[in-house]
């Protein structure tokens, strides 16, 4: 999966620190497109359903000859910045993404530190000013929260948690497809409501998109999910009853149960959809 990055590891603790020549710095454009350069090298192929893929260059606190940065993170001793104040910077040999892009682009740790970057952007750049008061915030010094130098309230990033559902019947899971977005298959997915646990969200989300009841929900796996600024949380169920899909066709396109030798899975294998259904095409989850 994306953050599968050993013996690599995203150390996300806060530093107040400053651009250098050396660290790497994140532009994103107007439109949120990420400035990313390739470096000609390829990922292996984890498995031979999964399309080889490349490795993101990043741009240097030199390449920007100084701007106004603020640090995100670190990576194997390397620091991770976002330019703050750079919206149109062109460089050779280097394009401008959008989060999809760069995902059927690109791997690697690389990839996992561009979603990464993108949630922060997002964050930073939906948080300008205050909601309360409306004063322009500015970038705490002691945390990664911005402040409202006008009413005091303090704004700490936004994560947003989301469950992917693995709903088994025997030898099928349930596999679907978005009518907008992403075109390969999917499990079944959605954010968690207010009020609502982790485990009432799932039995809501495959009512909502399919009509199908489940039962035993058992917790998989999690993952970081910056695309859509997400906390993911995997989960396998089974079928409550004979299973008769009954399709949201405003959500979905394709709902269908689907043998384990029949599963199609995603062209890589950044997502933890991917990964749970690939678990269960080699057998290894059964309910």
């Amino acid at each position: 999966m994306i953050q599968d990055i050993f013996p690599s590891k995203l150390n996300n603790q806060f530093e107040c620190a400053v651009l250098s020549d050396d660290d790497f710095v994140f532009v994103f454009d107007r439109e949120g497109r990420v400035l990313l350069g390739e470096n000609g090298e390829n990922e292996p192929d984890l498995d031979n359903e999964t399309k080889k893929s490349k490795k993101a260059r990043f741009l240097t606190g030199r390449d920007l000859g100084g701007c106004n940065a603020v640090y995100l993170f670190s990576m194997d001793e390397k620091r991770f910045f976002l330019a703050t104040d750079v919206k149109d910077f062109e460089k050779e040999g280097f394009s401008y993404y959008t989060i999809r892009e760069a995902r059927d682009n690109f791997g690697g740790k690389e990839i996992f530190a561009t979603f990464t970057a993108y949630h922060l952007n997002k964050w930073y750049t939906d948080n300008v000013f205050c909601g309360r008061c409306g004063s322009k915030t500015v970038p705490s010094e002691k945390e990664r929260a911005l402040k409202c130098p006008g009413c005091g309230n303090v704004i700490y990033p936004r994560i947003n948690p989301a469950v992917i559902v693995g709903v088994i019947k025997g030898d099928k899971i349930l596999i679907t497809r978005y009518n907008r977005g992403y075109a390969h298959n999917a499990l079944v997915a959605g954010f968690a409501e207010i009020g609502e646990t982790l485990e009432e969200t799932v039995a809501r989300e495959v009512m909502e998109e399919t009509g199908v009841k489940v039962k035993n929900i058992r917790y998989y796996k999690s993952q970081p999910w910056g695309m859509a600024e997400d906390i993911l949380t995997g989960f396998f169920c089974e079928a409550d009853g004979e299973g008769r899909i009954v399709m949201d066709e405003n959500e979905l396109k394709y709902a269908e149960w689907v043998e384990r030798k029949d599963i199609v899975l995603q062209p890589n294998n950044l997502s933890l959809t991917n990964e749970m259904m690939r678990v269960f095409k080699e057998g290894k989850i059964s309910l």
